[in-house]
């Protein structure tokens, strides 16, 4: 027997339109005493049928949804299922070298919420977020084996989001054996470092890899600035693309010296037009306008200011104060490579953002395009929040 939850009448619509979170809030009764991360029955206020999901008792999201079909059996396998279309995605979405590292599991956008999934070469490393997930993050890792016929499953469960379902931050060897400290990828014919044990996210920002090929097309002869350059992908792409210079800062010395070892092993390495700068992006941005430091091309790839709409005010101030000094900071004619990775930070509000920066410099500016996260990482149309990467490329001119 099922235990079920039951929603109070007119709460069922989202659920109708294949939205995967029911929270807190519409819950009539709950029944049969489920426990963190059981699969509970998801009926309507008259008892009717209308979805499974996996229950969070801590947290505001109480039950994630995995189907709506009726005659499912959420266990192994349902979840080979639907881990085989997510890897057959990505095949038919990818190249060969781009396959051998991308992300293959997208949580919501791919039907498995509180599942991420990445692909490092011969190893997959594993984020269980939810009670769900972390109920049967066992199964699930066993499923993914299967599918992708790699054996070495590392798991990178120590987020903070955890602790809003009452789970406490884990990582370590899943499956398999302990990954190199050094593992080599490959993109666009470069090669990059990868630290699944200790690099942020998963060890690489994979998400941006398109916005990356878009950036090198306009690095020739170009003086160029990379702020939030973590391990240097985008400095690497520039020195590829025949940047006449490349300073990169970062708060991190760690990353720095990450940053460098991927020049190194691009051969770009001891070369006097790349420079590294150590610390905080918005005091140096305003240290190079106070000296009229003037660049070509910037790129701003901060981390996450807004994780939730409740946080975008605090979050849109820091975006247009990092924003405005670029702008201050471009020479005629030069591009602005801008991210916002928030949450709670929409398209339209970046945008105004960005604006707000352009004009507050005294910049024209217009935007030449719109750049968002890689095709794996899918946005399902039925979940908008899983368009999380909002970029755009603006060309700054004078009035």
């Amino acid at each position: 027997m099922h235990k079920t939850v039951k929603l109070k009448p007119g709460r069922e619509k989202s659920v109708l339109q294949f939205h995967p979170w029911v929270f807190s809030g519409a819950l009539e009764e709950v029944r049969g005493d489920p426990g963190s991360g059981e699969t509970v029955r998801v009926e309507d206020s008259r008892g009717k049928f209308l979805a499974y999901g996996l229950f969070s008792p801590e947290s505001s999201i109480r039950v994630r949804l995995l189907s709506w079909t009726e005659s499912d059996v959420i266990g192994p396998e349902f979840f080979n299922r639907k881990l085989q279309e997510a890897v057959q995605l990505r095949k038919h979405l990818l190249s060969p070298e781009d396959f051998g590292a991308c992300r293959l599991v997208f949580g919501e956008a791919d039907g498995l919420p509180g599942w991420i999934a990445d692909r490092y070469g011969e190893f997959l490393v594993l984020q269980c977020l939810t009670a769900g997930a972390e109920r049967w993050r066992d199964d699930f890792a066993d499923e993914l084996c299967k599918v992708t016929g790699i054996q070495n499953v590392y798991e990178r469960s120590d987020v903070d989001v955890r602790q809003l379902e009452g789970l406490p931050e884990r990582k370590g060897v899943l499956r398999g054996g302990l990954p190199p400290p050094s593992l080599e990828i490959s993109e666009s014919g470069l090669k990059f470092i990868v630290d699944i044990c200790s690099g942020q996210k998963t060890g690489f920002f994979l998400d941006q890899r398109e916005n990356r090929r878009l950036f090198r097309k306009f690095a020739k002869d170009a003086k160029i600035l990379n702020c939030f350059c973590y391990t240097g992908a985008f400095s690497v792409h520039a020195m590829a693309g025949g940047a006449r210079s490349v300073a990169s800062i970062d708060s991190s010395a760690e990353a720095i010296e990450a940053a460098k070892r991927n020049m190194a092993l691009n051969g770009f390495d001891a070369r006097e037009n790349i420079s590294w700068i150590e610390g905080d992006v918005f005091l140096e941005l305003r240290k190079m306008r106070d000296r009229n430091e003037k660049y070509d091309c910037i790129i701003l790839d901060p981390p996450k200011f807004a994780a939730t709409a409740a946080q975008a005010a605090g979050a849109a101030r820091g975006y247009k104060d990092i924003n405005l000094l670029a702008f201050k900071l471009l020479n005629p004619g030069g591009l602005l490579f801008t991210f916002s990775c928030s949450g709670g930070i929409s398209p339209d509000l970046f945008q105004k953002i960005v604006a707000g920066a352009a004009l507050d410099a005294g910049v024209n500016a217009r935007i030449l395009y719109h750049m968002h996260q890689g095709a794996d990482h899918p946005v399902a149309l039925h979940f908008p929040e899983s368009a999380y990467l909002k970029g755009l490329v603006c060309r700054a001119d004078s009035f």
